[in-house]
């Protein structure tokens, strides 16, 4: 089968399902003959337009109850998606239905990310047929689909982006009957008529069926909310409820109440908390009372002049008080427009759109079509009825005109970007999880287009029936020429990735491989279910694929002149082999799509070393950022860091835990430390020939502990048997919840008080009490069923779940009494843990012993025993890691009166979830391919650029111009992190590479600079405080042969350049700061 065969359903691959044709409803459509159910199309009747239902694979219509209460939320799947939203917003969501009327690209980009995040049902509706402009930013549609309808071609490929939604589609006009059939309506590309009408027909409703109306025209956005007269938002921003550990609370009329100075409260006035665990003053416990903030760590709650004093202990938690929002209807809003601000350097830009939208739906009313692209008559005409219909309004006549023709353009990034708005707006009616915009959105790019407009004529921008039509309309042919001829590295196809390469191919971006363009992207990682929930380019049948690749293919199925080149490399310094000089060099830019710190930063330095620009961006569930890195004009993304995360001190997590994020953490660590760390200990024991002496040579008690370790999981603790390893798990929870705690208790008892006469138990130290095993306690039971199977996986043992079983094996367990040890010094501090840890030594002769015990590694290995360390994987729930880790953490809040987590939070914080959503990926991805229009225009002036920071559930948005990279100086010179010392080693007229006096001496006699420190990467090259001898040696060397001798070893034949930092004073003696030294090494044979 050949790549054109396969390229109709999205995906180019040779192990893609074949699409097979059939006959449904009269309509030829393809079914997937995909491993999974998906939904297949069954189109209606064109002539009413009446839809039907979508089916799954087996031919069973799908009801959306899979999603819904019956069957609960499909973690699996929605698992990044859950952790921004909630699972009451999940279920809300589940039992909703949603209508997208208007399919060209920002209907297709509303529905693809509703459709994503697991409603009930949507409905796709237009009346129009596709045209060849449509495919520049409706990636569902392709080159046979023109002159059939939008909703008819779009409909088989929306389908499969999630088979528990149910789908129809409708093509005949609008009816009330069908938009009550929804909760939800969107209205793109519709009349001012059509609005007026839909808007009486949803408030009409009971209860109130929610509206948006949404619109991109060229560089030109509008979104407009109305959620009903009475709309209740359950949680306004979707932040985790604060919570703080109390200090004291007085009692007076105006009551203080102060929080433990470890951290601010973050209360704000008029929040409402509820007290739980305070002593003495109990009568405040589950009250719930508002709050006046009066510090940081200080807030008043009024009288408690009738309650018991205050004795200690105590924690505050913040209560989430719903709001009731009251909207406009359409007539009155329009005539009350208050927009949400995008751009406070824009303030008079929202007033002046919403005039322009109110004049194009007047011109519209009477013209076939919008005024022409750049055309300066019909510009005119639009500013004639503009000034007709609002007078005064038309404050700016350059801004209205400039509107009029650009108005008939439609651009991908735009659509992508508004998209994502809309699509979190219709979340927010459906869940009233965050609060709605209310009630108007304006956006505009006009930064995208050039500085000189002249060469942007109504014959340069007219269209060509091509499917970039809807591009050149904004920015002209030869604008479309460029981008077709550049060359971009995408660096990840997760999320944004996915978004990124889609609006690549849709703007044509590297697609003219003759005239030299290219997009490179690479990627490692294989697909997971846990994707498909918003890395949208990814199927079912595409899990345990190459990402990179399957992202390839199903792009240039969107736009087969997208002929992109994929990778599987990280990109790192044990890839520069491959991401070298000769790779970089030629490249127009790069594009970020990557979830970590360090492989941005190092992209960051590649893109600076190289001088190519980078446009960087992230998400964190609702919040989104975008950053522009323009060559020798911008800071770089390391130029600032984000503070490092706060860890949790370790005496905290050992014996003073007071939040579930403590436990979890203890838990985790439980579970590395037990079933990874030891497991791969004892299997290096049995597998290096050179452990045992690596071992001996470690400092303090590490050898001692080692081989303690191994003497335990290979000689004393093995098991033979799973009834060994359900003993083993028995007794583990015996010393861990028990034992543990009773010694603590043991050592501090309830009523121990401190030098200074205060309670030991009190602040942030809550006191613990031990528990008994109880096997019909599902937690405890929970617990032991984990532990023995993840003990039995390391040691190759057949495990089992059966409760009956185990049971069975935990009666003949035999539990020693416990009996508190005296003299055992526990750490109650941190300082003292170190201290602890630094004092301790290996006993030599406890070495021997533990050694003579040992059998020889050659012994168990001809004996076939194999340790196999588990390595933690969340997203697998047959694995029984995170069963684990929930039973422990919960059985230690138990221990310390901690309310305990349910599964999807411990599995969030436990696994370092990062809360992800698809609408936030598909806005910052859309301003990101903004960004790009305007360095391919050549754009250098920070002004045009745009940093961006959006959190969609406020929603909030801002934009600020790029920051100038800092200027240093030495002498006269003013220097910034893009500027570096550029040497030749072999320098004009001489026929040898320099050596290090030489180059010592060039910096002195031409920048008047005297190295004190010469270093490259981790190597000491040279320094004034070096012994004379080794100084003289290296200084009569060539500066490449130093380099080999410090560092060790070859230079790489694929090296060209040698980066050097250094140190210098100049001639007063003063140090002074100086660019780096980039050092082109002669060539090599």
């Amino acid at each position: 089968m050949s790549l054109v065969d396969l390229q109709e359903d999205g995906h180019i691959s040779s192990t893609s399902p074949p699409t097979k044709k059939r006959k449904l409803g009269g309509l030829e459509c393809g079914l997937e003959n995909s491993p999974t159910p998906t939904s297949v199309a069954h189109h209606g009747s064109e002539k009413n337009g009446n839809g039907t239902m979508a089916q799954n694979g087996n031919g069973v219509t799908s009801n959306g109850t899979e999603n819904g209460a019956d069957k609960g939320i499909d973690e699996g799947l929605y698992s990044r998606q859950l952790f921004v939203l909630g699972k009451e917003a999940m279920e809300r969501m589940a039992r909703s239905s949603v209508l997208v009327s208007g399919l060209k690209g920002l209907g297709i980009e509303v529905a693809k990310n509703v459709i994503l995040s697991g409603v009930k049902s949507v409905t796709l509706h237009d009346t129009e047929t596709v045209t060849m402009a449509d495919l520049g930013a409706q990636f569902f549609l392709r080159e046979s689909d023109v002159g059939t309808n939008r909703a008819v071609a779009s409909y088989q490929r929306a389908a499969e982006l999630n088979s528990y939604v149910s789908m129809r589609h409708e093509t005949g006009q609008l009816t009330e009957e069908m938009v009550k059939e929804h909760s939800v309506v969107v209205l793109t590309n519709s009349s001012m008529e059509e609005q007026m009408k839909v808007n009486e027909w949803c408030r009409s409703a009971s209860p109130s069926i929610a509206m948006i109306v949404a619109d991109v025209r060229g560089l030109y956005a509008q979104i407009f909310t109305d959620f009903g007269p009475k709309f209740t938002v359950v949680d306004t921003t979707g932040e985790t409820p604060i919570t703080a550990m109390i200090a004291s609370i007085t009692k007076e009329e105006n009551a203080v109440v102060t929080t433990l100075d470890e951290a601010r409260h973050g209360l704000e006035d008029g929040d409402v908390v509820m007290f739980t665990e305070v002593l003495g003053m109990v009568e405040l416990n589950s009250k719930e009372l508002p709050v006046k903030v009066l510090g940081p760590y200080t807030f008043s709650i009024g009288d408690t002049t009738s309650f018991n004093n205050y004795e200690r202990g105590g924690v505050v938690l913040q209560v989430k008080q719903p709001k009731v929002v009251s909207f406009k209807p359409l007539p009155t809003a329009l005539k009350e427009m208050e927009p949400v601000y995008t751009d406070f350097a824009k303030f008079m830009s929202p007033q002046l759109i919403h005039v322009c939208y109110q004049t194009l739906h007047s011109w519209n009313s009477s013209h076939s079509s919008p005024p022409k692209p750049w055309s300066a008559s019909d510009a005119a005409e639009f500013l004639a009825l503009a000034k007709e219909k609002h007078g005064e309004e038309v404050s700016d006549e350059d801004f209205v005109t400039q509107f009029a023709k650009v108005c008939a353009g439609e651009l991908s990034p735009m659509c992508a970007a508004m998209g994502g708005v809309v699509a979190q707006e219709v979340m927010k009616a459906c869940s009233g999880k965050f609060m709605p915009i209310f009630q108007w959105l304006y956006f505009d790019a006009l930064e995208c287009l050039p500085v000189d407009c002249a060469g942007l004529t109504e014959e340069n921008c007219a269209p060509g029936n091509t499917r970039y039509d809807g591009q050149v309309a904004v920015f002209g042919k030869e604008f479309q020429q460029k981008l077709g001829t550049q060359k971009w590295f995408v660096v990840g196809a997760g999320a944004i990735g996915c978004e990124l390469l889609k609006n690549f191919a849709l703007m044509g971006l590297g697609c003219d491989q003759a005239g030299g363009g290219n997009i490179t992207v690479t990627d490692m990682d294989m697909i997971e279910r846990s994707n498909l929930n918003r890395q949208f380019l990814f199927r079912t049948w595409d899990i345990n694929k190459h990402k990179a690749v399957t992202a390839v293919a199903a792009v240039q199925a969107m736009n087969p002149d997208a002929k992109y080149r994929s990778m599987e490399l990280r990109v790192g310094q044990e890839t520069e082999n491959d991401y070298n000089d000769d790779f970089f060099e030629p490249l127009d830019g790069v594009a970020n799509a990557l979830d970590n710190v360090e492989a941005r930063t190092y992209m960051d330095r590649r893109c600076v070393y190289y001088n190519k620009p980078l446009l960087e961006s992230g998400t964190l569930g609702t919040k989104g950022n975008t950053q522009v890195v323009i060559p020798k004009v911008t800071e770089s993304y390391s130029s600032s860091q984000d503070p490092p995360e706060k860890s949790i001190p370790i005496c905290t997590l050992k014996n003073f835990p007071n939040a579930i994020e403590h436990t979890l953490q203890w838990a985790r660590d439980m579970f590395e430390g037990q079933f990874t760390q030891a497991p791969l200990t004892a299997s290096q024991y049995i597998e290096e020939p050179q452990f045992k002496e690596k071992t001996l040579a470690l400092p303090g008690a590490q050898p001692l502990d080692t081989l303690q370790t191994v003497l335990r999981l290979l000689v004393k603790e093995k098991p033979d048997n799973f009834n060994d390893c359900v003993a083993w798990a028995r007794l583990t929870w015996q010393e861990l919840f028990h034992n543990q705690v009773a010694q603590l208790l043991h050592n501090f008892p309830p009523d121990q008080v401190t030098s200074t006469g205060s309670p030991f138990w009190s602040g942030p130290k809550k006191c613990p009490t031990a528990l008994n095993f109880d096997q019909d306690d599902q937690m405890h039971f929970d617990f032991v069923e984990s532990a023995a199977n993840l003990r039995a996986g390391v040691y190759g043992i057949k495990g089992t779940k059966d409760r009956e079983q185990i049971k069975t094996i935990l009666k003949q367990v035999v539990v020693p009494q416990f009996e508190a040890k005296s003299g055992i010094k526990i750490a109650v501090t941190d300082a003292e843990a170190q201290a602890q840890a630094e004092s301790s030594m290996s006993d030599s002769e406890l070495l021997d012993q533990l050694l003579a015990e040992l059998p020889a590694a050659a012994e168990l290995k001809a004996a076939g025993l194999r340790v196999t360390p588990a390595e933690f994987e969340k997203d697998d729930d047959s694995n029984g890691h995170i069963d684990f880790i929930v039973a422990c953490s919960n059985l230690r809040a138990l221990n310390y009166s901690i309310p305990p987590a349910d599964r999807l939070k411990s599995k969030g914080i436990a696994g370092r979830i990062i809360p992800a959503i698809a609408t936030t990926t598909s806005l910052v991805a859309g301003l990101v391919s903004l960004e790009l229009y305007k360095m391919v225009q050549g754009h250098v002036n920070p002004e045009k650029f745009k940093n961006g920071f959006a959190n969609l559930a406020l929603p909030f948005f801002t934009f600020s111009e790029p920051l100038l990279a800092p200027k240093q100086k030495y002498y006269e010179t003013e220097w910034t992190l893009w500027d570096r010392f550029e040497m030749e080693g072999i320098q004009p007229g001489k026929d040898r590479e320099m050596t290090l006096q030489e180059f010592m001496d060039y910096f002195m006699n031409e920048h008047k600079l005297e190295i004190t420190m010469l270093s490259q990467g981790v190597s000491m090259l040279y320094s004034f405080f070096m012994q004379a001898a080794k100084r003289e040696e290296r200084m009569k060397m060539p500066v490449s042969e130093v380099v080999k001798t410090v560092s060790k070893k070859d230079i790489d034949p694929w090296v060209r350049a040698i980066v050097f930092e250094l140190c210098c004073n100049d001639t007063d003696g003063e140090d002074v700061e100086v660019p780096y030294v980039k050092y082109n090494l002669p060539v090599r044979q």
